[in-house]
């Protein structure tokens, strides 16, 4: 406990990042995919249709359904979507209206981070050392600039770009994980604003889906609270096992015990774990593991162990779950604080590398991503318009001023920050984040600008769904069996089908069959059906949708 502080930080070297560049950079993180697109495949489309079964009062707000198909059990982010589609869907429509509370949670999600690092900085333990002759980063300023790269390293995250801008529970877990980091952190100097975020969090991750991980994150709470030298944090334990038996209770009330344990399961292949561990950590997990050398006689101090708990729950969660990349999405914001605290200790030549590695990576994907949509909008070059051409069937390139303005603005601003990288700005602790931030930045906001509409294309179920409905007007009944949630949903929102997914195709009372079936294996359908039509999405040709109507109708 009584070893030397590794960090050394001069007064220079503790200057904020500008407030309005934080500003702007969060936005062009945040916003970008917010507008202009249907709800995607799978997860995104899933979660909107239980919302908006609950908006419009079809179904019970406890057990909400898609196609006579129950949810998961983690209602709570499905309320919250439900209620925005209710209060705004008539003015800027449904997907808008539901995504907007879960990009106030990635936001919310920022700002904990943050401030979860400033409070912990702030700990004796976490200060610089003081200088003979002074001149060393005053307490608070030294906080401020070590949670400004903290915030940095949350949005150079390559795991949080897709699944931290999607319309599922997962945001909702991601919050209560944030706030419980938060929570610990912030004790010592918010005393009953730590209360209520500890009494909030865990809860909300068991409404949310993840009960198993709420409750070992309380226990494992519980553990880093009995060890530290704050009497009002230790205190802090009574507050911690009520929030564990309101978790307890959250799970019990929404049923979502059943969900999460039964989604454990054995690990596949070691190999691809440790992959996923690589790419969807980076650049977290190598500044993280190297505070964790670096402050490695200082583990039980709180500005390590705090997020460290959080990281090992989450990072064990996955393990037990196969892999999960939702379940590891968790252990970002402990990452995050964890790969601040190395700032003060970095050394120029590897903060240089840093630099260099992400100019190259981002410039290349940024030109990529340009040439993409030159080829797109003017069919020049002409291989990759042929290999769009070819990977979107039927796509119509579509020309936007407003996008192309987004993008040039975005690739001039990545310009400026470049030069200003690699010129004379060697001081401020953050610096070495800044080029990976923006690089990730960029590239999201180019491709949610520049490529959304082909994205949108080849994501959303609506071109399937339109092509079912050449055979089909809409209105009608559908008999489902064996469809997955996601596209049953997309059935009943795109198309204003009565789903039934449920129901046996004999005993279902509607004139329309509809079966997902593979090329390779066709599903033999009983006598009474005639096939209207097989149609398959324009960018997966793999799964058909075969459409069969009833006949004798006369002798039902």
């Amino acid at each position: 406990m009584n070893s030397p502080n590794p960090a050394l930080v001069t007064e220079r070297a503790a200057q904020r990042l500008p407030r309005v560049a934080l500003l702007l950079l969060s936005a062009a993180y945040l916003l970008p995919g917010l507008f202009g697109r249907d709800p995607w495949k799978n997860a995104d489309i899933t979660a909107f249709g239980f919302m908006m079964d609950i908006a419009r009062g079809q179904g019970h707000w406890l057990a909400p359904t898609v196609g006579g198909l129950p949810a998961d059990g983690a209602v709570l982010p499905y309320w919250l979507g439900a209620a925005f589609i209710h209060l705004l869907g008539p003015w800027v429509g449904a997907p808008l209206a539901a995504r907007i509370p879960f990009a106030i949670l990635l936001g919310l999600v920022m700002m904990l981070t943050w401030y979860s690092t400033f409070h912990l900085a702030r700990t004796e333990a976490a200060q610089p050392l003081a200088f003979a002759f002074g001149g060393e980063a005053k307490p608070i300023d030294y906080a401020r600039a070590v949670a400004d790269g903290a915030l940095l390293a949350l949005i150079a995250s390559l795991g949080l770009l897709q699944l931290g801008h999607e319309t599922t529970p997962e945001l909702g877990q991601l919050f209560g994980a944030a706030l419980f980091l938060y929570a610990l952190a912030a004790r010592p100097y918010r005393g009953w604003q730590s209360q209520v975020a500890l009494m909030a969090s865990l809860p909300i991750m068991a409404a949310s889906g993840a009960p198993s991980i709420a409750i070992a994150l309380g226990l494992g709470g519980l553990l880093v609270c009995r060890q530290s030298s704050y009497e009002p944090v230790r205190r802090l334990m009574l507050w911690i096992a009520a929030a564990l038996v309101l978790a307890a209770v959250a799970a019990t009330v929404f049923g979502a015990w059943g969900w999460r344990l039964r989604g454990y399961e054995r690990i596949g292949s070691i190999g691809s774990l440790l992959r996923q561990l690589l790419w969807f950590l980076w650049p977290a997990w190598p500044l993280a593991l190297w505070t964790l050398w670096r402050w490695r006689k200082h583990l039980m101090h709180r500005h390590i162990s705090v997020p460290l708990c959080g990281a090992l729950v989450a990072l064990l969660a996955c393990v037990a779950m196969g892999g999960s990349d939702r379940a590891l999405m968790l252990a970002l914001p402990s990452l995050a604080v964890l790969a601040a605290f190395i700032l003060p200790t970095l050394q120029r030549s590897t903060a240089a590398a840093i630099d260099w590695f992400s100019v190259f990576f981002f410039t290349i994907c940024a030109l990529f991503v340009w040439v993409m949509y030159v080829a797109m909008q003017t069919g020049w070059p002409a291989k990759p318009a042929a290999n769009v051409a070819k990977l979107a069937v039927g796509f119509v390139p579509q020309f936007s001023g407003f996008e192309l303005v987004l993008g040039l603005l975005a690739s001039a601003a990545w310009l400026w920050l470049v030069m200003w990288r690699t010129g004379r700005n060697r001081h401020p602790l953050w610096k070495s984040l800044a080029l990976p931030a923006g690089g990730v930045a960029l590239c999201w906001l180019l491709a949610m600008t520049l490529w959304l509409p082909v994205l949108d294309y080849a994501r959303s179920y609506r071109p399937l769904v339109n092509r079912v409905a050449q055979h089909v007007p809409e209105g009608h009944c559908l008999a489902a069996p064996g469809m997955n949630v996601g596209l049953a949903a997309a059935f009943e929102y795109f198309g204003r089908y009565a789903v039934d997914a449920v129901g046996d195709e004999q005993a279902s009372d509607c004139d329309i069959l509809v079966l997902t079936e593979t090329r390779d294996r066709p599903i033999e359908v009983s006598s009474g059906w005639t096939l209207v039509a097989r149609e398959a999405r324009p960018t997966d040709n793999d799964t058909i949708v075969a459409v069969y109507r009833r006949t004798r109708l006369g002798q039902r």
